[in-house]
């Protein structure tokens, strides 16, 4: 572990979980496209373990430098360096691509700002391709648990666009994207990981 990067005891924890859905639905040669890369442990971790997979990171132009620093230093033939992607910007990296993944991004967007992935999602994922979407949600205007209830209160106070999202909003969505839900998988620490596929 190189904690001269920047680090987050999050990625460390979520990421052979994480890293255990994905092998079921990332299968062969494919392009990945992650948004909001954080602190790079995820696109490291990734392509390490899924050497066929091409792991495009990105994150928001402020962000990129911090990203690229754990990127660079891995030097895996399979992830190049993070671009830099708002996801209210038309042009996306990397694309088409055969999957989206993002992690911890949905609850931290406004809402404006997650329709505008969906959009960026619908422009630019290929047919058939998956997006796989990590984090905690809300169902049937529900908490899942009083943990997130309380994560969400203290979202909501730093910034009161954010907040942990209903998964039925979501879900219709990505729907209006073309995508169809194929999997919701219950993750540890309270969150899911949910799978869509966009008609071939």
């Amino acid at each position: 572990m190189e904690r001269s990067f920047p680090f987050s005891q999050a990625c460390e924890n979520n990421q052979q979980p994480i890293l255990d859905v994905l092998r079921r639905h990332l299968k062969g040669p494919l392009r990945v496209l992650e948004i909001g890369g954080g602190t790079g442990q995820h696109a490291v971790f990734m392509a390490r373990h899924l050497p066929e997979v091409n792991w495009q990171s990105t994150d928001v132009p402020d962000n990129v430098d911090s990203l690229n620093l754990r990127i660079a230093h891995a030097r895996l033939p399979n992830l190049p360096a993070a671009e830099a992607l708002d996801v209210a910007d038309p042009s996306w990296p990397g694309t088409p691509v055969d999957a989206i993944f993002t992690a911890n991004t949905l609850h931290i967007m406004s809402m404006a700002s997650v329709r505008e992935f969906f959009r960026g999602v619908e422009r630019h994922l290929a047919p058939g391709g998956q997006l796989l979407v990590y984090g905690p949600f809300r169902y049937n205007g529900a908490f899942t648990t009083e943990s997130n209830a309380r994560f969400d209160l203290w979202l909501r106070e730093r910034d009161e666009n954010s907040g942990v999202r209903d998964f039925e909003e979501i879900d219709r969505l990505a729907n209006d994207s073309g995508l169809t839900l194929v999997q919701d998988y219950m993750m540890p620490a309270n969150n899911q990981l949910l799978v869509w596929q966009r008609g071939a």
